[in-house]
């Protein structure tokens, strides 16, 4: 009897070891990833398909002025604080996008830290969590969004082929560690439990 309560003891002291070790281990990795990206987030007026198509215009000329005032080295605070100090003429591009297309919705801004669930662009996936983004919402913004990384810059990449280009590869290498590149890019069975942990633990 003695002996089969110093086996249960046991074994609990082994599970909550591991329980806390694999939940600092995911929380490490979805606060590293959440600190190194800075997201675009465009949620629609509706789900309707003209709204849907608006978003899609609004998103184009978004990315085309975002990518005209960045520069080479930018770094994620940098490129808030670009944005922060170009908010205004963000919401006139949107606004003037919607007035050009014979809409007349709102447009409201806001940077913040946004909880965003899983989100797959191309070949990478982003596990669910808190991020920094620029959100802008049309509307009544009851439609479905759409979503890229103005930092490390995924918002320029053409992902028809389903894969990001060899310089945005480049720009995520330079911005994680090798671990979190990999939680993000690979396929791999080993990868994906990594990435579910890290989902579980970042909620």
């Amino acid at each position: 009897m003695k002996n089969l309560k110093s086996l249960i003891i046991l074994s609990i002291l082994i599970f909550t070891f591991l329980f806390l070790t694999i939940s600092s281990y995911a929380k490490t990795v979805s606060y590293d990833l959440s600190n190194n990206f800075f997201r675009l987030h465009i949620l629609a007026n509706s789900n309707s398909k003209e709204d849907q198509n608006l978003k899609l215009k609004v998103r184009d000329k978004i990315i085309e002025y975002m990518n005209s005032i960045s520069y080479e080295g930018l770094d994620k605070n940098e490129a808030i604080e670009l944005t922060k100090n170009n908010l205004e003429n963000f919401k006139k591009i949107a606004t003037d996008t919607i007035l050009e297309e014979g809409y007349n919705y709102p447009v409201n801004l806001e940077i913040g830290n946004f909880y965003f669930p899983t989100k797959k662009y191309a070949n990478i996936s982003l596990p669910s969590g808190y991020y920094d983004a620029l959100k802008i919402e049309i509307g009544n913004a009851n439609g479905n969004n759409w979503w890229c990384s103005l930092f490390p810059p995924l918002c320029f990449v053409d992902i028809s082929s389903g894969v990001i280009d060899e310089e945005a590869e480049e720009n995520l290498k330079s911005n994680l560690d090798e671990e979190e590149f990999e939680i993000i890019t690979s396929d791999s069975e080993t990868i994906k439990l990594k990435f579910k942990l890290v989902e579980i633990f970042s909620k």
